[in-house]
């Protein structure tokens, strides 16, 4: 199983080294769902299924659903220009070649090429939620709080400003700065 571990561990550095680097929100997050579907793969390849299938369920699938429509309430511009720039077939080579190596080290675990295969240890969701509720209790923590910070964040960005409203001591328009008395501008 190690070299599934390593090529997995490989996937998902490039595929975030991808999300950091690349400009477009929207190929960042397939870049970002490569990512967390190769952690999968790392846990699987560790024997940890249960992790791995919550990886898959809750990252890959609702939290990237979230991330999305986020983007999505962004709005980042013309409509009919982004959905041009995501049909390019060039933007989907890098994500599929990633995907496509992370199938085939999954399927050569499997069938045992490499290694003796995927043996039958697993790690039950019990000692997974002890693990995590004990020693790790921390770090879970953590990692919601960082979460949660992300949610208030693109709330925030993606908020639509109405014209009047006034955040804190800001003037809400430019008029109402310049029909204020010289030493509250200054």
């Amino acid at each position: 199983m190690e070299f599934a571990f390593y090529i997995a561990a490989l996937v998902a550095v490039l595929a975030t080294l991808r999300v950091i680097t690349h400009t477009n929100p929207v190929h960042a997050l397939l870049y970002l769902i490569v990512s967390l579907l190769a952690i999968a793969a790392v846990f699987f390849s560790l024997g940890a299924y249960f992790a791995g299938a919550l990886e898959i369920i809750v990252y890959a699938g609702a939290i990237m659903v979230l991330f999305v429509f986020v983007v999505m309430m962004l709005n980042l511009g013309n409509v009919e220009e982004q959905e041009r720039a995501w049909l390019k077939p060039a933007t989907w080579i890098g994500p599929s070649v990633l995907s496509v190596i992370l199938l085939v080290v999954m399927i050569l675990s499997i069938l045992g090429v490499h290694d003796h295969g995927i043996k039958g240890d697993m790690i039950d969701a019990k000692a997974v939620g002890i693990a995590l509720f004990g020693p790790y209790v921390l770090a879970v923590e953590l990692a919601s709080m960082l979460l949660l910070a992300g949610l208030v964040v693109a709330f925030h960005v993606g908020r639509e400003h109405k014209p009047g409203e006034v955040f804190g001591d800001a003037p809400a328009t430019t008029e109402m700065a310049t029909k204020r008395k010289p030493e509250e501008r200054a």
